[in-house]
């Protein structure tokens, strides 16, 4: 009898530890979702180009957010001293950091300034510039600071673009360029190990939109 729980116990253990390991990663798509509204909205351009690549900052920001996710970076939540992940690890914040920084903003030394610009705003009680750029709450208060604040109404499709900034209760990511077949966007982001794709249809799904910025006009 003892001998059968013993396997019964160490059976459980095997299957645990399998699916630890099974979904340890994130198991992503390689390819895109499909565009299933067409070119029915034209893409936004911005008029600035903040990094002088020669590529308008919305469309920059866009980029840089699909060249990090296909990285595939694995999802954990560490302390960098160098403040950018520089592991193929990351969160959701880091995404959007490294979206930006495609396009020439520094996230992690804005931020900073401006937590020790208006120290009031933030809630934070010893600034660290390593992650402070890398917490929702944070980016939520920078980007209503210096972003363009846009609609939250899902119905005005026009006014979602690739290139966004879409902020939710805690979590945060880039408005993609393909939409579903009503016109609402996919969002790119990096949610959990469990996820099954850097670029999904969410907007409809959740209940905790918070926040909808751009960074230039």
């Amino acid at each position: 009898m003892k001998k059968k729980v013993f396997i019964f116990t160490a059976g459980i253990a095997v299957i645990l530890c399998a699916l630890i390991i099974l979904f340890r990663y994130q198991h992503t798509s390689s390819r895109r979702p499909s565009d299933q509204y067409g070119t029915a909205v034209e893409q936004f351009v911005s008029t600035t180009d903040k990094d002088g690549d020669g590529i308008d900052d919305e469309t920059d920001i866009l980029q840089g957010a699909l060249e990090y996710a296909a990285t595939k970076p694995k999802y954990k939540s560490k302390y960098y001293s160098t403040g950018y992940p520089d592991d193929g690890y990351g969160v959701c914040t880091d995404l959007v950091a490294f979206a930006l920084k495609n396009a020439g903003y520094d996230l992690m030394t804005l931020v900073d300034g401006d937590i020790r610009d208006n120290p009031s705003d933030y809630h934070v009680e010893r600034p660290d510039k390593n992650i402070d750029f890398r917490r929702v709450q944070n980016l939520k208060v920078y980007f209503e600071h210096w972003g363009i604040r846009l609609t939250t109404d899902l119905s005005q499709i026009e006014e979602w673009q690739g290139g966004d900034i879409v902020i939710f209760q805690d979590h945060i990511g880039i408005v993609s360029d393909r939409r579903n077949e009503k016109g609402i966007p996919y969002v790119i982001h990096h949610n959990s190990p469990w996820q099954t794709a850097y670029e999904q249809d969410i907007l409809e799904m959740r209940d905790d939109l918070a926040g909808h910025y751009r960074i230039s006009e």
